[in-house]
């Protein structure tokens, strides 16, 4: 195997790794503030946020992730809203994990008792009031485990930036197989760097579910 050609390619590859945590990141914290208002709408005593939610969830579920980001980028210009190849793959990295995120949240909620919500509302809160400090604070703790590691299919997930001309790891990993033809060095490359990424993620997501384990 030959890398040589990194040095030359060096930047190509530190800005599309720049790129891929900033995408992880703008779609983890929408993905997360999503899934939990999707969660709340499948609970919800409401029927019209329960079938919303849940129409919500199952559809995005079972599609694949490149026809979520396709929409965005392929879709909307057609109806004259143009968005770039690095937006439309985050919202479509956000719209299908929140999806994810969301039943994780809703095992969490039915899993605090029911006597935690009437408590809640009997001192005086709203259900929103109720729900939003008391109910949720111990679903997410519950669900952390499960989050984190949709978090961790997130960050491998971004890759589908390459497709729409993102500018991300995957992007720029493939401009520089095209320019050096030295295909298995150039991925090899990338993948150590989504393995910077996702490595400690994965590691933290072990001591954390140990921790709570330990806790309960």
């Amino acid at each position: 195997m030959d890398f040589s050609f990194v040095g030359a390619y060096w930047g190509d590859f530190t800005e599309g790794f720049k790129n891929t945590i900033y995408a992880s990141l703008l779609a983890l914290a929408g993905s997360f503030i999503l899934g939990i208002l999707l969660a709340v709408f499948r609970i919800s005593p409401w029927k019209v946020l329960r079938i919303l939610g849940t129409a919500y969830v199952e559809f995005f579920r079972n599609i694949p992730l490149l026809l979520v980001v396709y929409v965005f980028y392929l879709g909307l210009p057609s109806m004259g809203v143009d968005l770039d190849g690095f937006t439309s793959g985050t919202l479509g990295l956000m719209v299908y994990t929140s999806a994810f995120i969301a039943e994780a949240i809703r095992a969490g909620i039915q899993s605090v008792p029911t006597g935690q919500m009437e408590a809640a509302r009997s001192s005086g809160l709203s259900y929103v009031q109720a729900m939003r400090f008391v109910v949720l604070p111990q679903a997410v703790r519950i669900v952390i485990p499960p989050i984190s590691n949709q978090f961790l299919n997130l960050v491998k997930n971004s890759s589908i930036l390459g497709v729409v001309a993102g500018f991300d790891l995957m992007y720029f990993a493939d401009n520089v197989n095209s320019y050096s033809f030295q295909t298995i060095e150039t991925y090899m490359i990338a993948a150590g760097f989504y393995l910077i990424l996702t490595i400690p993620l994965a590691y933290a997501t072990n001591v954390l579910e140990r921790r709570l384990a330990r806790t309960n």
